[in-house]
């Protein structure tokens, strides 16, 4: 099915039409993945429902005044349902992180219209599916693991897709900036999930789940329609950092320089390939090995398993934080830990806007982390004294710890997967992006897991594994900020005149 174009590209100038696709493949993305977030969201509000203080509710209609759990659903009425949500979660977390390294893989072979959309329509019947356990009267534990994995490995095709889109539309002079301030649409799909669920939290929990996973079905058709994954699609002049490769272009004795803000090469190619006598061909999709050979991939990758374990440690653990040292109720301690993805908004903007400003993306990354670790040694001592600097505290280390986690998904991964190294070819976008976020989903796995194994020593020990590894996340990072330093040196001694010996 052919891409429908708002206007025919013949009657308007390449840069206007290009404006406008660019604008609408964003807004397009973006709600995409507020989507996927939206879907994934109501399991948390769930919970409370699934196991609530039945002594708070109306009398037991069986009158079995020795049951405390008449209202829960089963199977997670027992004593240890703590355990069972615990399965819950690391159930979809880790296939989504296996998912998500094979993930990109098929991302790069298949066209990425339909493989974002097919993923979405796929995550809203398994979304759908978990709450029709409830209409269904299912109480068998294995239905809603078994769900939970299917909806972790379909959600990966989610990221790899659209940052390889977003990466496709945007060069790298404000990449930083504009993905920073679109990457807070994790915030809004947690924001949206939670408010659409707990309209039916308390009346029928099912419908938390069905009406999400109809949103996210439905924006897959909408994507599939209307998602333009190239420039060159629609006749537009593609950004600096990826052209697709002719024949002519695979001959090293073709390939010039593309610096600059709108290079020969781009325009030639460009030509070329919409010449009849030289048609473009597809550059091979690149492999998993192929892809980890890109300098940096590894760095990074392994940097954000230890900042995604610090987020999601904070994600699944700072609201009962909150509630035994702050002695907040627990909607309070809800409410209060929200403040946390408002910085992390803050710093993601923050870090992209520092980072196309010196170039310095693993630099930026290191800062705030190196900055982050005695701030969460301070908000663990002082920042329940009061709520005034509880609320600034929060705000300060959600920056900190998710500015950097934000920086490395979003503009990092379309860096290196637009990397100089591979002239032009951009068949890495999604293997990159899915060996990046796949390495740090594991760390949102562990952190959470091993939060809950540290916590009954003490919740001193958590802060402590917590600073622990943001201090590796940071030294993971040395070696590409000395090649970055390196270079801005370099640049300084050409600028003066220096001569170097």
């Amino acid at each position: 099915i052919p891409v429908p174009l708002l206007v025919p590209p013949t009657l308007t100038p390449p840069l206007a039409l290009s404006c406008r696709y660019r604008g609408l493949t964003l807004v397009l993305t973006f709600l995409c993945y507020t989507s996927y977030h939206l879907s994934r969201k109501p399991i948390s509000i769930v919970k409370s429902q699934l196991h609530p203080n039945c002594s708070a509710l109306t009398p037991n209609p069986s009158n079995d005044s020795n049951s405390s759990t008449w209202c829960s659903w089963a199977p997670f009425d027992g004593d240890n349902y703590k355990e069972l949500f615990g399965a819950l979660d690391n159930a979809f977390l880790v296939a989504y992180a296996i998912g998500m390294f094979i993930s990109g893989i098929f991302g790069e072979r298949l066209p990425l219209r339909y493989y974002l959309s097919g993923g979405m329509v796929l995550s809203g019947l398994f979304t759908a599916l978990f709450g029709l356990g409830y209409f269904w009267h299912i109480h068998v534990l294995w239905y809603f693991i078994v769900v939970q994995v299917c909806n972790g490995l379909v959600q990966t095709t989610g990221w790899p897709s659209v940052v390889a889109c977003v990466g496709n539309w945007f060069g790298k002079g404000k990449r930083g900036l504009i993905m920073g301030i679109w990457n807070s649409h994790t915030s809004v799909g947690n924001i949206l999930g939670s408010l659409i669920a707990g309209v039916w939290v308390s009346s029928a929990w099912g419908l938390s789940f069905i009406v999400p996973g109809i949103i996210i079905a439905a924006m897959g058709i909408i994507c599939f329609f209307f998602l333009v994954e190239y420039p060159e699609d629609v006749g537009c002049r593609p950004p600096l950092h990826h052209v697709r490769v002719t024949s002519r272009e695979k001959d090293p004795e073709a390939v010039t320089s593309n610096e600059g803000p709108l290079s020969i090469t781009g325009q030639s190619s460009m030509d070329r390939s919409d010449s009849p006598t030289e048609p473009a061909e597809e550059p091979e999709a690149i492999s998993f090995l192929g892809a980890l050979r890109i300098p940096g991939v590894v760095e990074f990758s392994l940097c954000l398993l230890f900042a995604k374990l610090v987020s999601y440690t904070f994600l699944y653990w700072l609201p009962l934080y909150i509630v035994n040292i702050a002695h907040f109720s627990a909607k309070e301690a809800g409410d209060l830990s929200t403040l946390f993805d408002v910085g992390g908004i803050l710093g993601g903007i923050f870090a992209g806007l520092i980072s196309d400003y010196t170039g310095g993306r693993a630099t930026t990354c290191c800062v705030m982390l190196v900055v982050a670790a005695p701030m969460l040694f301070l908000y663990n001592h002082v920042g329940q004294n009061s709520i005034g600097t509880s609320i600034a505290m929060l705000v300060i280390c959600g920056a900190l710890v998710n500015g950097p986690y934000a920086l490395i998904t979003t503009a990092v991964s379309a860096d290196l997967g637009t990397h100089e190294s591979l002239k032009g070819n951009a068949k890495a976008l999604s293997t990159v992006t899915a060996i990046i976020d796949g390495t740090g989903s594991i760390g949102a796995a562990l952190g959470p897991l091993l939060a809950g194994l540290i916590s009954p020593t003490g919740w001193n020990n958590v802060f402590y594994m917590l600073i622990v590894a943001d201090v590796l996340a940071c030294l993971l990072l040395a070696r590409v900020v000395v090649k970055e330093v390196r270079g801005w040196c370099s640049h300084i001694a050409r600028k003066r005149g220096y001569v170097r010996t």
